[in-house]
């Protein structure tokens, strides 16, 4: 079997996320010539590990496998970014990483969880597109993928054209790619939490349902942690009911392109603090999150003078869709999809659909349809704005 790959993975030797940090570095200049000593920098480090790589490459025949590996580490990257940088793949792994603050808890967890629906989905396509009874093609269900996520310190360089990260916190991530989970919890696929990372993050592992579970090495010590199960997870996801307003659906449509990758837009349209700079009409809004973070379920209590909405999240695609009811003053739930599409990797559009409207509704809609326009109108070109102004620079790496 043949696996159409498309184009080769390319990554950059230098990352140029959208909202890259200014460069950290201290330049040092000496007789001979200037150089740049690299600064630590603090952040979260992510390793996705495709598992069961090893007796996979053992049983099959390797010139049908290394197209099914390329195809699903493809797979891997196109969901770990644009929300993290990636360093450099390392075999069976991807490392990647963001720094301090470009990254925040809800959209770390979506994006391990989405990369990892997207490597389960690539499983079975790939494993139903072909009739192939040889060893690559029939042991692809014994592949998984596992992830670890650590909080630390590091420093970046650039080493024969290649990104590097090096630091004591770097060992620790990759020492907890050879631990006990499956053994001790049972787990095939999983993200493993660091307690570092729960910290920095301000996780709940216990609402989240995180299991709690340590590692012990010779070098780097005890390392305590906590585990999701991803497996679960992706069985809840394919048991959910689908809940998205089709545009033959639609009582009303709005799309607006933004110049920024799909991961901020979707930050700045479901973060409450990042709302609060672009849809001014509101105070403020309090969310509760019932399972430890935003998701089906979560609801937005939006305060805008003595009025307020009510949101709520009925369904929840991460980077690709969500749809609330919301509850108005004087005219009741209606339901809104809004859909993101990236255009590239550095623009996105987004489409904002009214469910069709029945009953009173209906009959007010005339009234409303002006006002409505005009404030998602004025809220995107102030979101655009937004976008636009935080747009800085990539930073550069100093080569050694």
């Amino acid at each position: 079997m043949h696996v159409d790959k498309g184009s080769a993975i390319s990554l950059p030797t230098a990352p140029t996320p959208y909202n890259s940090l200014e460069p950290t570095g201290r330049a040092m200049q000496t007789a001979s010539h200037d150089w740049m000593i690299p600064a630590a920098e603090s952040g979260c480090l992510v390793l996705a590990d495709i598992s069961g790589y090893t007796q996979y490459l053992r049983d099959t025949e390797l010139e049908h496998a290394q197209d099914v590996l390329a195809d699903l580490t493809e797979t891997v990257v196109g969901g770990l970014r644009p929300a993290l940088r990636i360093s450099k793949l390392e075999g069976d792994a991807t490392f990647a990483y963001a720094l301090e603050s470009e990254v925040e808890a809800s959209t770390l967890l979506d994006t391990i969880d989405e990369t990892y629906f997207a490597f389960r989905s690539r499983l079975r396509d790939i494993r139903q597109a072909t009739t192939c009874d040889c060893n690559a093609c029939r042991l692809i269900p014994n592949l998984n993928l596992k992830f670890v996520a650590h909080n630390g310190r590091f420093v970046r360089s650039v080493v024969a054209g290649t990104e590097e990260l090096t630091g004591s916190d770097v060992i620790v991530a990759h020492r907890l790619l050879k631990n006990s989970v499956k053994e001790c919890l049972g787990y095939l696929g999983y993200a493993l939490f660091t307690d570092s990372c729960v910290t920095a993050l301000g996780l709940d592992p216990l609402i989240l349902g995180m299991r709690e579970h340590r590692e012990s090495y010779d070098d780097v010590g005890e390392v305590g942690s906590y585990v999701e199960d991803l497996e679960e997870a992706w069985s809840r996801v394919q048991e959910r009911r689908r809940v998205f307003v089709l545009p033959t659906e639609a009582q009303f449509e709005f799309a607006a392109e933004f110049q920024a990758p799909v991961n901020v837009v979707w930050d700045f349209s479901t973060s409450p603090r990042k709302r609060l700079l672009w849809q001014t009409d509101f105070t403020h809004i309090d969310q509760t999150n019932p399972s430890g973070r935003r998701g089906p379920g979560t609801t937005n209590h939006c305060v805008h003078g003595r009025g307020a909405i009510t949101e709520e999240i009925l369904d929840w695609h991460p980077f690709h869709y969500y749809t609330h009811r919301i509850v108005l003053p004087m005219v009741g739930p209606w339901i809104q999809t809004f859909e993101f599409r990236p255009l590239g990797e550095e623009a996105t559009e987004l489409r904002i659909r009214l469910q069709r409207l029945r009953g009173k509704q209906r009959l007010l809609w005339p009234l409303m349809r002006r006002s409505l326009s005009k404030g998602i109108r004025e809220n995107a070109d102030r979101l655009r704005q937004i976008l636009e102004e935080q747009e800085v620079q990539p930073v550069r790496l100093q080569s050694d």
